[in-house]
């Protein structure tokens, strides 16, 4: 875990969250980082992680060198007022004014489980992901983007609802990069391969992945 708040000197608009979420049932994995200009971004979990109640048991796992941009929001299960009722109205939630039991107050809404985020994504500016999403390693999220299904791993995509707009490697590339799994690299292995890493020389890295 990160023990420093703030990855560069004098900026506080960007945090490593796992140094300032303490939820346990919120997992951020090393070097995984988040901006906000409009809020302070150590409120991550109060302004970013939303409708996510302890009655319900899930998680936000969101892995290693993660981007996150302002204003992306996590939306969870007490968000989606269940679809099996006649009515839209969340009449469980009330159990004292409809005298319902309070033990079926979860049946106000669907639980469609954890919102799973892969190792190495940027969600870009004020996306929306929904619950029991999971997005694949190497994905970007684009701005505004309202996901509601899985996102394959090095997929881009975009829109309301999010739709896949391109691949950002081929299928070979992505499986090679899969199998490096860099993210979990010492430091100084990081350092050494970081130019190759930058410049997007996959022969490079792979050759000398194993040293």
């Amino acid at each position: 875990m990160m023990n420093k708040i703030y990855p560069r000197s004098g900026d506080t608009q960007t945090v490593y969250l796992n140094a300032v979420v303490k939820d346990p049932s919120i997992e951020i994995g090393d070097y995984t980082i988040y901006n906000d200009f409009v809020s302070d971004p150590c409120l991550f979990e109060q302004n970013n992680v939303l409708y996510h109640y302890p009655i319900n048991h899930e998680r936000l796992i969101i892995g290693k060198f993660c981007s996150i941009a302002c204003g992306a929001k996590f939306l969870f299960n007490c968000a989606n007022h269940t679809l099996k009722s006649l009515s839209t109205y969340t009449f469980p939630l009330f159990y004292e004014d409809w005298e319902l039991n309070k033990a079926d107050v979860a049946s106000a809404w669907d639980n469609k489980g954890d919102i799973v985020i892969g190792n190495d994504v940027w969600i870009g500016y004020e996306a929306v992901i929904m619950a029991g999403v999971h997005i694949g390693d190497g994905a970007i999220v684009g701005t505004r983007a309202v996901v509601t299904k899985d996102v394959p791993p090095y997929t881009i995509v975009g829109g309301v609802p999010a739709k896949e707009i391109r691949k950002r490697f081929s299928a070979d590339m992505i499986e090679q990069i899969q199998a490096l799994k860099w993210w979990n690299w010492s430091v100084d292995k990081l350092r050494e391969f970081l130019p190759y890493l930058m410049n997007g020389d996959l022969e490079k890295v792979a050759a000398m992945k194993n040293r």
